[in-house]
């Protein structure tokens, strides 16, 4: 979820923005479209590949340190074992509990290597996910997203197309928030209107830039 969530967030917000500062400076209805798919597509590519390196690299160290567990519980079992009994006795274990526990762990080599590598480095290859889907997924979210704001000018031009992509924009802003609310359990309202106050501002910012490089220019 974390990949779709912020590509849409991501490419509502950048593409509104982009959108919005190009009207500002009275550009015509085709130079808008054309900042907007020029956006859209520059976003989404690098959303795509930033999301599908970022999670490769995690599975590559993760990858990485698994085979250095594991030549440790091979070369030097015992400080192994030490280390992960000086772990859970931290946490209230008695030594005699924390030996038991290390000793049912250890009876299996490769669950103790994916639990060692937890433990001291904080990776689960659970928590981590496929690269590719995690790639094609923000690509899509992203793309989803920067329609939004440029959809109306493919209809319409002038006013009514800088009206409508505004509130549309934002429209579509309040219901990604309330989404989110769902997967954070946080208040719906706060989280919704968090996102189109956040956006909001980013077109505001884009259209006073725009505006002000339009009248210069």
């Amino acid at each position: 979820m974390r990949p779709i969530v912020f590509g849409a967030n991501d490419g509502l917000v950048s593409n509104l923005a982009l959108v919005m500062g190009v009207a500002g400076a009275n550009a015509a209805p085709g130079i808008i479209v054309l900042a907007g798919i020029a956006g859209l597509l520059a976003g989404a590519f690098s959303m795509g590949v930033g999301e599908y390196v970022s999670v490769q690299s995690q599975r590559e160290l993760l990858e990485y340190q698994l085979s250095f567990q594991r030549r440790q519980l091979r070369e030097a079992p015992d400080q192994e074992r030490r280390i992960l009994a000086d772990i859970y006795r931290g946490r209230g274990f008695s030594e005699a509990e924390a030996a038991h526990f290390v000793d049912r762990i250890f009876a299996d080599p490769e669950s103790a290597t994916r639990l060692l590598i937890f433990e001291e480095v904080g990776l689960d290859e659970r928590s981590i996910g496929s690269p590719l889907l995690a790639g094609v997924s923000s690509f899509l979210a992203f793309t989803l997203g920067a329609l939004v704001p440029l959809v109306p000018y493919l209809l319409a031009s002038g006013a009514p197309a800088f009206t409508a992509s505004l509130l549309v924009s934002l429209g579509a802003l309040f219901v990604l928030g309330l989404g989110i609310s769902g997967l954070t359990r946080r208040n719906a309202l706060r989280t919704a209107f968090r996102q189109v106050l956040l956006g909001g501002i980013a077109a505001a910012v884009t259209f006073a830039v725009g505006s002000l490089i339009g009248v210069r220019v």
